[in-house]
């Protein structure tokens, strides 16, 4: 019998020109799609001229200049339609999504999609749902006692993944995509008889108790900041916001 962890996976990752998803844009995306564990993976890339300034702050971490962007880059509204189609692509086709962090990288696009196209991402989904796999969100439930940092850096070298070129978000993708097949296979008597579709139920819960458990941090820290509970996707601020 072939568990989920072994079977057919895709991976979406994005580079971006910051970290806050209401306003900043995505500036290159991937998406790998591996149908069993040492298989060649199929890779598609986007490279996007936000139309945005591109902070130093951010190129130093991707690489990708405000002048590459603009020369090579193409125009956000038909990259985000044809990304948004491919995730719902693999959706009809049955393969889970892994995305490190989900909540950043599908909630930006669902931004980008509403700035864009006048859409959200899940109108995409209306057919067949997009079951996420995030192995932050699976590690930390997993293994919640480690100690130290579970960056998708910390997370390969705990798991005993090749991760060549980080913040490239193809290298990224398929780095996060085989961190899923270890995770899977170190905890196998824990999850090869869920699905993912109970999984990513599963991980709406465990995220909301690991966002409290960190706002609780926070407070007793005496830090104002507010941590999202939601997973997948945040929800769309009020107009007012």
């Amino acid at each position: 019998m072939t568990y989920w962890y072994d079977g057919p996976l895709a991976a979406f990752d994005t580079e971006t020109t910051g970290v806050d998803v209401e306003t900043d844009r995505i500036v290159s995306a991937a998406l790998v799609v591996q149908d069993a564990p040492g298989m060649r993976p199929r890779v598609s890339r986007w490279l996007v001229n936000p139309g945005v300034p591109v902070p130093a702050g951010a190129t130093a971490v991707h690489g990708l200049t405000e002048d590459h962007l603009q020369r090579n880059g193409r125009w956000p509204a038909p990259v985000m339609y044809e990304i948004a189609e491919d995730l719902a692509e693999q959706a009809a086709a049955g393969r889970p999504l892994v995305v490190m962090n989900a909540p950043f990288d599908l909630t930006l696009l669902d931004r980008e999609l509403r700035r864009h196209r006048a859409s959200s991402l899940d109108r995409w989904f209306d057919a067949t749902p997009l079951r996420v796999l995030d192995p932050r969100v699976l590690d930390k439930h997993l293994d919640r006692y480690r100690k130290g940092r579970r960056t998708l850096t910390d997370l390969c070298a705990h798991y005993g993944v090749t991760l060549d070129g980080a913040h490239d978000a193809a290298e990224d993708a398929l780095a996060a995509l085989e961190v899923v097949r270890a995770l899977g296979r170190r905890f196998a008597t824990r999850l090869e008889r869920l699905s993912p579709a109970e999984l990513h139920t599963l991980q709406t819960g465990w995220h909301a108790a690991q966002a409290r458990g960190l706002q609780a941090w926070f407070a007793r820290s005496g830090t104002e900041e507010v941590v999202d509970q939601a997973w997948p996707l945040r929800p769309e601020l009020p107009a007012a916001a």
